[in-house]
C-alpha cells in the first residue's frame, strides 16, 4: 500500500473533526501529489506530541524556522510506510528519544495551518507518542532547543494548536 493510500484510509477512519477531515480527503483527491512537499497547493504532514504521562509533561521543540515551541513533526518522506511511521520517525529524529510508542487509536487531531513559502499550507495529521521512563532527549539540527514542559505550562509557551493537541491527548489517555 502506498503512503497516499494509507493516508486516505486513516482519514476515512478518523471520526472527529468531520468538516476538516473532509477537506483533507478533498485535497488528496484533487492533488495526487498531496503527500509531498513539492505540492505547492499544500500537503499532508505528520506530527507527534511526545508525552510522559507518569510525570505529567510533554516534550516540545523550539522550531528553528518558526521560533515557536511545537510538537515534533514534519514532511512525509518516500521511505515512510504510513502516516504513523512518518510521525514516529519525526518524533524520534527531532526529540532524540529512543523507544517512543504511538498512543493507540490513530490520529489524535487534525490541524490545517498556513506556513511561510514555499510550503504555503500544511494539512497536519497529529499523533501522540509516549516516552519511555527516564527518556533522554537531544536537540536536532531542526530545532533551537528541546525541553520538557508540565501540562500546566504548555499554554504559556506554545501555540493554541499545541494546547488543543495536548487536551485531546490527555482525554485519550
Amino acid at each position: 500500500m502506498s503512503l497516499y493510500d494509507d493516508a486516505v484510509l486513516v482519514l476515512k477512519g478518523y471520526e472527529d473533526q468531520q468538516e476538516l477531515r473532509q477537506a483533507y480527503l478533498d485535497h488528496l483527491a484533487a492533488h495526487p501529489d498531496g503527500m509531498w512537499k513539492a505540492c505547492r497547493a499544500g500537503h499532508l504532514t505528520a506530527s507527534a506530541l511526545v508525552i510522559d504521562p507518569e510525570r505529567g509533561r510533554v516534550l516540545l521543540t523550539l522550531h528553528k524556522k518558526l521560533r515557536m515551541w511545537l510538537q515534533t513533526g514534519g514532511h512525509c518522506e518516500p521511505q515512510d510506510a504510513s502516516l504513523e511511521a512518518a510521525a514516529l520517525r519525526e518524533a524520534t529524529e527531532e526529540s532524540g528519544v529512543e523507544g517512543l510508542t504511538l498512543l493507540r487509536g490513530g490520529p489524535v487531531r487534525l490541524d490545517r495551518h498556513p506556513i511561510p513559502p514555499p510550503c504555503h499550507c500544511h494539512f497536519d495529521v497529529q499523533y501522540a507518542v509516549v516516552a519511555p521512563p527516564g527518556a533522554a532527549h537531544a536537540v536536532s539540527d531542526e530545532s533551537l532547543d528541546v525541553r520538557w514542559f508540565g501540562y500546566d505550562e504548555v499554554a504559556a509557551v506554545a501555540d493554541e494548536s499545541v494546547v488543543r493537541l495536548l487536551d485531546a491527548t490527555r482525554a485519550r489517555l
